[in-house]
């Protein structure tokens, strides 16, 4: 009897010994986020993606069926940054689109998968959320923010999974992300399950690219205080304010398109307080491509914000208009002053052609410098440095 029992102990102390062995060796929820990505990312105490605060003047919204949540945010960072979304694992959507320069290129052409490189500068993504043109790329062919962001991955040049020349198609990458072992948590806790499909990827993407906000400029501590943009904001210098009235007041033109009166109308086409593009915009002249000898490029008729074309410091964050041909903001407004004849170029935007002549807006030195000086007052700070939108990668 004492034997049985002696082997009956022996054997409960064994067992308790495994169980405890499995509790302490079994993986941990979560645990490839945290080997990964370490205090970068607590699943447990994600950043707010999802109820940041916006100014009660933003009215437009482009979000549509694809709410942002913190989770789906959190795997859109990851994916933005992570540069296994390439064919030879050597190039992010953060490549190109870089969080030092306003989420755009300080190159003039971004470079891509073996030796390939971007056809059109880098377009910056601030604010990218509230415009009420849906449509994405610089000529539109994207019709919401979903459908664009696979499209570089998918491009031979860029990011490479193309399904071209030999190379792999983007159900190749839905399964090299599904062998990731932060992927299928990361999916998990976005989705409630660790599929990796192109709609899930899409709407990831999408969400922390419209995360991405800029409202603490010097316009909007002024736009808080008075009730329209037409009024003088106390927290401006006097050239400021002059270049926010030249910028909303349209011009009176005589009968040559020659301004003899009235501002110089930018709001026209980027209106105030998203400063975003018009939908129904058409050309802006600029009809140069980036790569020489590729014909000119009528269809370009979308832009990024004009919040913070500059940083924070009026630096540049880029060149400007899709192939980058214009280097300073004096350039672009210089650009608008006099618009050039160009043979061949149909599609010009009418507010740029009025009665049919070239607008010439006679805009005095002064006057292009406090132009200048109010798309200054559209930077923000936060949005350069704040972690939430830095890579997650340590």
């Amino acid at each position: 009897m004492r034997n049985t029992l002696a082997v009956f102990a022996l054997g409960l102390v064994l067992l308790l010994s495994a169980c405890s062995e499995q509790e302490t060796t079994a993986p941990t929820a979560n645990s490839a986020i945290v080997e990964v990505f370490g205090t970068k990312i607590d699943p447990s105490n994600l950043p707010n993606y999802a109820s940041q605060t916006i100014p009660n003047y933003i009215r437009k919204d482009n979000t549509g069926a694809n709410p942002i949540t913190n989770e789906k945010a959190i795997l859109g960072r990851v994916l933005f940054y992570d540069k296994s979304l390439s064919i030879d694992n050597t190039v992010s959507c953060a490549s190109c689109h870089q969080q030092a320069f306003g989420f755009s290129d300080a190159t003039l052409a971004s470079q891509g998968v073996q030796g390939g490189q971007t056809t059109r500068h880098s377009m910056r993504l601030i604010n990218t959320r509230f415009a009420i043109e849906s449509k994405f790329f610089w000529d539109e062919r994207a019709a919401t923010l979903e459908a664009q962001v696979t499209t570089p991955i998918q491009d031979h040049a860029e990011m490479g999974f193309s399904g071209q020349n030999g190379r792999p198609n983007l159900a190749a990458l839905l399964t090299k992300l599904s062998g990731i072992a932060y992927y299928q948590e990361l999916f998990t806790l976005a989705y409630g399950s660790s599929a990796v499909t192109e709609p899930r990827l899409q709407q990831a993407l999408a969400a922390f690219i419209r995360s991405i906000q800029s409202f603490d400029s010097k316009y909007d501590l002024g736009r808080a205080q008075v009730n329209n943009d037409a009024a003088n904001f106390p927290n401006f210098t006097a050239q400021e304010n002059l270049g926010k009235q030249l910028f909303l007041t349209p011009p009176v033109f005589d009968g040559t398109g020659t301004r003899i009166s009235g501002g110089a109308g930018c709001q026209g086409c980027h209106q105030a307080p998203e400063f975003d593009i018009d939908p129904n915009s058409r050309n802006n002249g600029i009809i140069r491509p980036l790569t020489q000898g590729a014909g000119l490029e009528l269809a370009i008729t979308r832009s990024p914000t004009l919040r913070d074309a500059v940083n924070a410091t009026g630096g540049s964050n880029g060149a400007f208009m899709h192939s980058g041909v214009l280097t300073s903001l004096q350039n672009v407004v210089g650009h608008y002053n006099n618009i050039p004849a160009q043979p061949g170029n149909n599609n010009l935007d009418a507010r740029l052609n009025p009665g049919g002549n070239l607008q010439k807006l006679n805009l005095s030195g002064a006057e292009i410098n406090a132009i200048v000086a109010f798309i200054q007052t559209l930077s923000g700070k936060d949005v350069y440095t704040n972690e939430k939108w830095g890579s997650p990668f340590n």
